[in-house]
């Protein structure tokens, strides 16, 4: 059944039950819907289960709470905060807007929000779907899923630590094969192959089209995005992908290695086992997740306590590799990142600030051991003046982001596969210009609502006129690209597929054209260090 088209309250008739949402901004949506049953108690750690439905008409007004994470009053000095109250770990809602609940059959925008993989919400007013609806014709879809301790630990076929000692609980760099274990993890992506799975079976009730749907997602969600690709009960239910800014230079554990982090975060909770986590309340849990930040730092290297594993049931192989295999090859995919993608997790810090030659090139010669000077000088080069922290700021960038995206883009168009590729280059004048063109900033852009990101100190003295034109550019590539795969617009510079010898990569900034090979630098280096 189609829905009941009140002017202010709109009501739709699921398979569930009925829902009435809210007309915001001329199109309407419905908050809280859930898509799996609440994750609590004995379904804590367990793959997402169905949800049973409900009586009566179910509110779909207001928001639902944000997975568990961290939180602190005032928020962060970039962002202004990822994630804030209320929390709770019944979380597995998602969020609709669609310009009308009827049969239009519209192309459809499914959002992942990174964050790390400890941070962020489907909630965020920042990722509210309203503009993409309204300005592009379009049905947009967010989803909060389990995040942190909740989503990413790992417990092996006996649901203990694994592990006698804590010795191995560090984020290590080094790659490895793809050898799983019978017993699945990986319970954040059970929730979003559950809510990929609900969107395609229910978005028509909203006016969407189930075989015109986009995935899209930013950095850990990103991450999301490529591991979703890949998996099998996600074969046919979606057609392109978005990857803004994914870290496929994250090694990805495999079970063994990540037992050792699992016994680390136990002893940190102070439980024996997954039964003795469950006890807890998740308050505690995330206490204990805060502790595991320290135990697996490193100099250098973007802290990353909780990581998807390979455990060789829902995730196969590194998600890099994912869209280059079986169907996900014929998924549509637009990827890019930005130009100095790092700063966003070191530039504030006074003691990277004051990072010496010699730290650097001793972090270089981990990734490069044998011509670490000569690649400590291609950076400087690149950047005139540079001081340490650049250099590293350049290195991270491109291990972590440019490189393996790159690596992606020019495998699928060897392979013949549709690929379009972007770097953001716009460097925002806020903070003494120490971010520039950071991690997380063109999401703004892209989501055409700058109101809604008015508390992020990254946007403080940005010229409006530079903002708006921007933003515009952005925001409608993205809306042509879900609507036909390409995306090319009247008011963009021609923008050709990704693909040797021109490497078209279109570049935004203040004056948005399109590129020749601008991460060349980056793909020649790293290249040659994974061979």
């Amino acid at each position: 059944m189609r829905a009941a088209q009140g002017q202010n309250s709109p009501v739709v008739h699921l398979p569930a039950g009925r829902l009435r949402g809210a007309t915001e901004g001329g199109v309407a949506a419905f908050r809280r819907v859930p898509y799996a049953a609440p994750p609590t108690g004995g379904l804590r750690w367990r793959p997402a289960q169905p949800y049973a439905g409900w009586s009566g008409v179910r509110d779909a007004t207001t928001d639902g709470p944000s997975a568990p994470q961290s939180y602190t009053e005032g928020g962060d000095p970039v962002l202004g905060g990822h994630g804030s109250p209320p929390f709770d770990d019944d979380c597995l809602t998602l969020n609709v807007w669609t310009p009308s609940a009827d049969d239009a059959g519209r192309p459809v925008l499914v959002w992942i929000h990174g964050g790390g993989f400890v941070s962020g919400s489907g909630s965020l007013p920042n990722y509210s779907g309203e503009a993409f609806a309204r300005n592009g014709d379009l049905v947009v879809v967010s989803v909060n899923y389990r995040i942190g301790p909740l989503g990413y630990l790992y417990f092996g076929a006996d649901g203990t630590d694994g592990a006698d000692s804590a010795d191995g609980a560090s984020g290590g760099d080094s790659r490895a094969g793809d050898e799983g274990a019978a017993e699945p993890g990986n319970f954040w992506l059970t929730d979003q192959i559950a809510a990929l799975r609900w969107v395609h079976d229910h978005i028509a009730h909203f006016g969407g089209d189930p075989d015109r749907i986009t995935v899209a997602g930013q950095s850990g969600g990103a991450v999301s995005t490529a591991a979703l690709a890949g998996h099998p009960e996600a074969q046919g239910l979606f057609r392109r992908a978005i990857l803004q800014s994914p870290p496929l230079g994250l090694h990805i554990p495999t079970p063994a290695e990540y037992l050792p982090r699992t016994a680390a975060y136990l002893r940190l909770a102070g439980v024996r086992d997954v039964d003795g986590l469950r006890a807890l309340p998740w308050p505690r849990l995330i206490e204990a997740a805060q502790g595991l930040f320290g135990q697996t730092r490193r100099w250098g290297y973007w802290p990353t306590p909780f990581l998807p594993v390979r455990d060789g049931v829902t995730l196969r192989r590194h998600p890099a590799r994912t869209l280059l295999h079986d169907a996900a090859a014929d998924i549509d995919v637009m990827i890019g990142w930005t130009r100095e993608e790092a700063t966003f997790g070191f530039a504030l810090d006074e003691g990277y600030a004051a990072a010496t030659r010699g730290q650097v090139l001793e972090r270089i010669a981990e990734t490069f051991p044998d011509r670490a000077d000569e690649v400590y000088g291609t950076y400087e080069e690149v950047r005139a003046g540079a001081r340490p922290v650049d250099v590293l700021m350049g290195l991270i960038s491109d291990e972590l982001f440019r490189a393996p995206c790159v690596e992606l883009a020019e495998a699928r168009a060897e392979l013949g596969r549709p690929v379009w590729a972007y770097q953001f280059d716009f460097p925002t004048p806020a903070l003494q210009g120490r971010l520039a063109a950071t991690h997380c900033l063109e999401l703004p852009f892209v989501f055409g609502d700058f109101a809604r990101w008015s508390h992020a100190p990254f946007l403080s003295g940005i010229d409006p006129a530079v903002r708006t034109g921007l933003g515009h550019a952005m925001h409608q590539a993205w809306i042509a690209f879900v609507r036909t795969g390409d995306p090319n617009h009247p008011d963009l510079p021609g923008w050709e597929r990704y693909a040797a010898p021109a490497r078209t990569t279109m570049r935004f900034d203040a004056v948005t054209a399109a590129d020749g090979d601008p991460a060349g630098v980056a793909r020649r280096l790293h290249h040659r260090a994974s061979r």
